[in-house]
């Protein structure tokens, strides 16, 4: 619920309203309690995601080429070439996927993330070569130019680190203005989800693509990603709180 104001100029300003203090507890509480659902998401990332991924691409670095000959003994993770025509290519704006024929009318569905150096210059009826691994096309090649699948693991941790961070980031914003508005249910416009709680989240979901996005693209340690985000979300906030606050005075 907002209130308006009149300001110096005439003009009405919208303002949060504040609630009466039984309401004001609850919607703490209910804060506090809603902070859980991010902060499982975060705990997730960093003690299962991350480890997952990390151990697949690891393991996918090190396979090996299957043996030549199918009487031989195949290790269980080994890398496995088959050929398959092109039957369809289908073209959307997130994704780009092609239809494979195999042997024993076999027909599957390859995606790729982006258009790349192969999935442009393949059309129907071409023969190109798969690598299997997992039962899993993860690489596809034609006349010597290939291109890795959707399928194909990759070191990008550091984009799962900043997902996990807005897990922590969000639950941690919810949790501190659930305390406030418990403890302080007649003085916690300064910790209003008007304006400066909204600009907050904004700028938390922004830091994934200003911290976890670069540090992909130029190959930085996923480890450096949550203390670099927790620093920026914190200077943001203590900024956006001072810049801010006034406002809240004005409109109490």
């Amino acid at each position: 619920m907002t209130t308006t104001k009149a300001g110096a100029d005439g003009a009405d300003r919208p303002g949060p309203a504040l609630l009466p203090p039984g309401w004001a507890r609850f919607s703490g509480v209910l804060l506090i309690l809603l902070s859980l659902i991010p902060a499982a998401g975060c705990y997730a990332a960093f003690t299962w995601w991350i480890p997952h991924d990390k151990a697949r691409y690891q393991d996918y670095q090190a396979a090996q080429a299957c043996p030549p000959r199918e009487t031989e003994q195949r290790p269980p993770d080994c890398l496995s070439t088959r050929h398959f025509t092109v039957l369809k290519i289908e073209v959307k704006p997130r994704s780009n996927k092609t239809i494979l024929a195999g042997e024993n009318s076999w027909r599957g569905t390859v995606s790729f993330g982006d258009p790349g150096p192969l999935r442009k210059r393949l059309k129907p009826r071409d023969q190109v070569t798969a690598t299997v691994w997992r039962r899993e096309i993860v690489v596809l090649s034609k006349d010597g130019i290939q291109q890795n699948t959707s399928n194909a693991p990759r070191d990008e941790l550091q984009a799962t680190a900043a997902f996990g961070m807005i897990g922590a980031l969000v639950a941690a914003q919810s949790l501190i203005f659930g305390a406030v508005r418990l403890l302080r249910p007649r003085g916690y416009k300064p910790f209003s989800l008007w304006l400066y709680g909204i600009s907050l989240l904004l700028t938390i979901f922004a830091i994934f693509f200003g911290v976890g996005v670069p540090a992909v693209l130029l190959g930085i340690r996923w480890q450096f990603v949550p203390p670099v985000s927790a620093a920026v979300a914190a200077c943001a906030a203590g900024l956006m709180y001072l810049f801010l606050r006034p406002r809240a005075a004005d409109d109490a």
